[in-house]
């Protein structure tokens, strides 16, 4: 069973090596020539020490001196082998390291523009922290190999040009010598077997330590709030001792058969000397000829380790090439037309018989209605209610099960990639802010200049907060845009959404930290902005809902009723106690802040 699993990742190994090849067919043509170089020229050094023994320094043992143009040749040889050996090492490496981080850089490009492309339903379905092991891990291991690859290729090159040098130079000294391969070939094999498992446990377990790292870095403001620091570390700390337990089993088997690969040359340099002795004594060889071949082999012991180290990457390259190869073929991705959706005024929005599951659980159900331009539409419903996932359908994160979201008469299927956001625009519940200026947040590589933010910034009601800070414009909010306030981080977001002049602005409960009356202010700008827009809001304040043109309200997926804030408060009672127990809630809130405040003033 184990040879099975050994052979079927040497064969899936020897297939990813040969997509590097023919992906980088120049770079990996350079690197083997370079390599082939080296392998010629570790043989030409034991052939020119060899020369050099027997006509320089045996010479100059016996008669006490040697022609200045002998010896001036024989430093010529060996300076000018090494010359072209050093290159030729210079040049496998180079260019191994270009194939290899070609290769990786590769890979982690189609990985994130995968990302990008699948839907987010997809995204929902796989951790971040894997996703992440699988643009940086599980790509570098991919191409690991392709570093030892051309030595390796080398010393094939090298073996047979010694192979034919030693047959040449003395068949039967070759003969001691060539025993020493097929120990090597063996003992290999059987190093590849004992590593294939432990080396593809290891890499798996990386991406896991990966993921639940990311995981708890993400969640550091529950972890610690809720003082879960000692579970998760111990959660980590459960994982990441399995993988130091799985690198020390690879570690302990590299380290049994590593000194028995290196051992088995050096027992070959031994038999050819203790055979080559006696035929030195006899007279069937040179004293040069004998050094030339000891020489020979004590120099290809080194190198060919570079087999087994190929061979010991592959089941990490194996591991990592699939995982990454799992991101690539993977299904989901959105199909997109050709339609664009022109125009300068505000959209109209249609939402027609829309279904929509997260795998086999319901989350909307036949949800119909219209958005005429420029009204403001209130989405009001219950937490799981469907709100939050309606609106991604707007802005085509997600596309239905069934009905179609309709925009000016085109379905948002049929528009051409870029085309929804160009008229479009999602200001979520959960706010994010780059690690970057305010400038930078607002515009976000849209070719923008300052007037524009700073009236978007006023559109939001940003620009008296944003005007208070240290450098205006240029002053960096921090990670996630800790520096600033929950509610300056929501108008920044918005303020991001609306310098893009949306003809359709979705806005998810996006002015939740914002107070009462500065989210009043901004619905009332977006009324009167130059350019209007459609606006479409999730809220929960009675004050907000109040300001719209007309409330959607939904339950359980499905659009129960809908028209003004004050027909549905008389004749929707669902309607009427949620809102009314939102109104209530705040009341307790501002009551008991108020008894707070008396309390210590006494």
């Amino acid at each position: 069973m184990a040879s099975k699993v050994t052979s079927a990742v040497m064969r899936k190994g020897l297939r990813v090596l040969g997509v590097a090849i023919r992906a980088e067919k120049a770079v990996f043509a350079a690197a083997t020539l370079s390599s082939a170089l080296y392998g010629v020229m570790t043989v030409a050094s034991a052939w020119a020490l060899g020369w050099a023994t027997e006509n320089v320094v045996l010479p100059a043992f016996a008669e006490g001196e040697v022609a200045t143009g002998t010896l001036v040749l024989g430093a010529l040889l060996i300076v000018g082998v090494s010359l072209l050996k050093a290159l030729g090492v210079a040049g496998r490496r180079f260019f191994a390291g270009v194939m290899q981080y070609r290769m990786q850089a590769r890979s982690r490009r189609e990985v994130t523009r995968q990302y990008l492309k699948l839907p987010l339903a997809w995204h929902h379905r796989h951790p971040t922290g894997q996703l992440l092991s699988n643009a940086s891990s599980d790509a570098e291991a991919a191409w690991a190999p392709l570093a030892p690859l051309p030595m390796a290729v080398g010393v094939v090159v090298m073996l047979f040009t010694a192979a034919i040098a030693l047959v040449i130079t003395d068949p039967v000294l070759a003969l001691v010598g060539f025993l020493i391969f097929p120990a090597i070939a063996v003992l290999n094999l059987v190093y590849q077997r004992r590593l294939s498992p432990l080396a593809t446990r290891a890499q798996q377990l990386r991406a896991e330590v990966s993921e639940i790292a990311h995981e708890s870095f993400d969640g550091a403001l529950v972890v610690k709030t809720l003082g879960r620091e000692d579970e998760e570390t111990g959660r980590f700390q459960a994982r990441a001792e399995k993988l130091r337990d799985a690198n020390i089993a690879v570690g302990r088997v590299r380290g049994l058969f590593d000194p028995m690969l290196e051992a088995l040359p050096t027992l070959g340099v031994l038999a050819v000397l203790l055979v080559g002795a006696g035929r030195l004594e006899s007279g069937a060889i040179s004293s040069g000829v004998l050094v030339q071949v000891a020489y020979l082999f004590t120099l290809l012991a080194f190198p060919i380790r570079a087999l087994g180290w190929v061979l010991a990457e592959l089941p990490r390259a194996v591991v990592g090439y699939e995982r990454v190869q799992d991101v690539l073929a993977a299904t989901g991705s959105m199909e997109y037309g050709a339609a664009t959706l022109r125009g300068t005024a505000p959209a109209r929005l249609e939402v027609r018989d829309l279904d929509y599951a997260y795998d086999d659980f319901p989350v909307l159900r036949g949800v119909s209605f219209e958005a005429e331009p420029g009204r403001t539409i209130a989405l009001v419903g219950p937490t799981g209610s469907g709100k939050s996932t309606l609106t991604q359908t707007f802005v085509r994160l997600v596309d239905p099960a069934a009905g179609a979201v309709v925009v000016d008469g085109v379905d948002l299927r049929e528009v051409a990639r870029g085309g929804v956001s160009d008229a479009v625009a999602l200001v979520p519940q959960q706010t994010f802010l780059f690690d970057d200026t305010v400038r930078g947040n607002v515009a976000l590589g849209l070719p923008v200049g300052d007037e524009d933010v700073w009236a978007a910034l006023r559109l939001a009601q940003a620009d008296g907060f944003v005007s208070a800070l240290p450098s205006g414009l240029d002053t960096k909010v921090g990670e996630r845009g800790t520096t600033l306030s929950g509610g300056q981080r929501q108008r920044l977001a918005l303020a991001r959404a609306l310098v893009r002049r949306p003809r359709l602005l979705i806005l998810d409960d996006a002015t939740s930290s914002v107070d009462p009356q500065v989210e009043a202010r901004i619905l009332y700008g977006l009324r009167d902005a130059a350019q209007a827009s459609t606006v479409i809001v999730v809220a929960y304040r009675m004050a907000t809902i109040a300001l719209a043109d007309e409330v959607v309200y939904l339950e359980h997926g499905s659009v129960v009723d809908r028209g003004s804030h004050d027909l549905l408060l008389a004749r929707c009672e669902g309607y009427r106690n949620l809102v009314t127990a939102y109104e209530r809630e705040e009341a307790e809130r501002e009551a008991l802040g108020a008894e707070e405040e008396e309390e210590v003033s006494a």
